[in-house]
């Protein structure tokens, strides 16, 4: 009975281990989803004049950013590796083959948000000047280590 008991506690830890992972990956997608719809969706069709200058928006995507920049770097454990998520793009094995690169670009774009966070953008000529910046640093990283499903 004690070994029966031992086997399906290991079992179910052992999902729950899968589920745990999963969430990560799950996290993970929502963030970089968050960060594209801010930097393109939002701060990049201001600066290109296809949405109207709104301060609140800037202030609001700017936040967001900031406060998933704060955690990118942990959203990639080594047992998420080969996990995918719902949605079109997934994680590179090449993140773990070679993660002080990797690592590397999460501290550049972190370091770029955080540096138009602290400046504050208060005008459609600040914002035409951050943008660049941080569509840079976002795509950079996924040149290498972003794969697109299908």
């Amino acid at each position: 009975m004690k070994r029966m008991f031992v086997t399906v506690a290991a079992v179910l830890f052992g999902i729950g281990a899968v589920y745990a992972q999963q969430d990560v990956v799950n996290q993970r997608q929502t963030s970089m989803k968050e960060n594209g719809k801010n930097i393109g969706g939002v701060l990049g069709a201001m600066a290109k004049g296809e949405k109207p200058y709104d301060q609140a928006a800037v202030d609001a995507a700017i936040a967001k950013l900031a406060e998933n920049a704060k955690t990118m770097g942990t959203l990639f454990p080594e047992n998420t590796k080969g996990l995918k998520a719902d949605g079109k793009y997934s994680a590179s094995p090449k993140i773990w083959e070679n993660r002080a690169d990797f690592d590397s670009h999460v501290a550049s774009y972190t370091k770029a948000v955080n540096e138009v966070s602290a400046a504050g953008i208060k005008n459609l000529d600040a914002l035409k000047a951050a943008v660049p910046t941080l569509g840079k640093q976002c795509s950079g990283c996924h040149e290498t280590y972003r794969l697109k499903e299908g």
